[in-house]
């Protein structure tokens, strides 16, 4: 069953277990038992940090797993102290200091109470060749530490080789209910990818999601599955068989969950802000009103990432979504790859057919004033671009169309105008 398989490996592991290793594996509990009641964790970190080399994480990973601090609280911490290991060698008083009348944290914090835990999670990374990125190391995701990004985790568990810091990086989310028509859009959409060095996040789930990394399997694009849940299983069981292609495939498989956690509702939510924090874009392709793809849209908004999405027929229930978060100015409408690159103003490394842009377009009007304050102040409101004017709003907003057709400006989220 998933969850017995769960309890000691990942559901990656291909190879079959050594009966052996297994006896020698329960003496050697048997050890960590002895040890873990007549000495203290630091004997245990220091049995794991000989046997890896790898760097010791029980304080950061400690820091992650305290009960009654979220991400948000994690970062603020960490402004406050040099690091992590300070935070637990603190004293009652130092604690009360910085955490006022929250006794069970402090508490939390003197008992050491998640070390068990974390031991735990030390193994179980070692064993499976799971890599722990902290938010300090050059590894980690570093879109995640921008300033606007204050909720992001301060731990993140990675498996398979992916660079989370490529050059280029797009979600690409939607609704599990995916129709033909969506399946088909987020084909032709990643059908454009190709080539053009970008890599592919989404949530690793049925729909969109899926067809999102199938997309990048076939056009020979990394990808990553962001999960709800640890990497000791996969939800839903049915995508264990594409997981396994895009690590094979040089993608990778990200989480902030530990293993042995039961997978709850409010956890896909919290997951979509860190598929938004790490893609320089996310791209909506199919959505209702409600859901986790919204959810995320609404994410990326906040982090100021720019935001797209496949418009599709009025009255189609998971295109609802998409054209409501267009019409309300969230999301910049687009047709293909090519108007993800023209909005991103990225330069695509492969030939298009197609015209080519004017390179001088001639300005007519109240144009040319317009663009001339666009230029000089890079993201700003049509309110802004009046007060720098004599202009009415009506020939202001005649002007910005005009400017949009001829390729000079766009429009952001939030009717914000930037000069190309």
């Amino acid at each position: 069953m998933e969850m017995a398989l769960s309890q000691h490996s990942s559901p990656f592991t291909t190879s079959p277990p050594d009966l052996l290793f297994v006896g020698l594996e329960t003496l050697f509990l048997w050890g960590f038992h002895f040890l873990r009641i007549f000495a203290p964790s630091k004997s245990i970190r220091l049995i794991i940090q000989d046997s890896t080399q790898m760097k010791d994480y029980t304080y950061e990973m400690a820091l992650s797993m305290l009960p009654g601090v979220g991400s948000h609280s994690a970062r603020q911490i960490l402004d406050i102290v040099d690091s992590a290991e300070t935070l637990f060698h603190m004293s009652a008083s130092e604690l009360r200091h910085l955490f006022g009348n929250h006794d069970a944290i402090i508490k939390a914090i003197l008992n050491r109470s998640m070390f068990p835990d974390v031991e735990e999670e030390l193994r179980f990374v070692e064993k499976n060749h799971i890599e722990i990125l902290y938010y300090t190391d050059a590894a980690y995701p570093q879109r995640m530490n921008r300033s606007e990004c204050v909720d992001t985790p301060i731990l993140l568990y990675r498996m398979g080789n992916a660079d989370l810091n490529a050059q280029r990086i797009v979600s690409v989310v939607g609704t599990r209910r995916a129709t033909e028509y969506g399946k088909e859009m987020t084909r032709k959409l990643i059908d454009g990818f190709r080539g053009e060095g970008i890599t592919v996040i989404s949530g690793l789930a049925l729909g969109i999601d899926a067809a999102a990394h199938e997309g990048a399997l076939a056009n020979q694009l990394p990808t990553i599955g962001v999960l709800a849940h640890g990497l000791d299983q996969l939800y839903p069981p049915s995508n264990r068989p594409l997981a396994k292609r895009m690590l094979a495939q040089g993608g990778g498989l990200v989480t902030e969950i530990k293993s042995r956690t039961s997978i709850l509702p409010g956890m896909f939510p919290a997951r979509n802000r860190i598929i938004a924090a790490m893609s320089d874009a996310t791209i909506v392709v199919e959505a209702s009103r409600k859901g986790g793809a919204l959810i995320t849209a609404n994410i990326a908004n906040g982090y100021h990432r720019d935001l797209f999405a496949f418009p599709g027929r009025v009255g189609d229930k998971y295109s609802e979504g998409c054209n409501g978060i267009i019409a309300a100015c969230k999301a910049i409408m687009i047709r293909d790859a090519k108007d993800v690159f023209f909005n991103m103003s990225w330069a695509q490394h492969t030939k298009h057919e197609g015209t080519q842009a004017t390179l001088f377009p001639k300005l007519q009007g109240d144009e040319a004033a317009v663009l001339s304050i666009i230029r000089e102040h890079p993201d700003i409101s049509v309110d802004q671009i009046q007060s720098y004017c004599d202009l009415s709003l009506p020939k202001i907003a005649t002007a910005l169309l005009s400017l949009e057709l001829k390729n000079c400006c766009r429009c952001l989220p939030g009717k914000i105008y930037k000069a190309l």
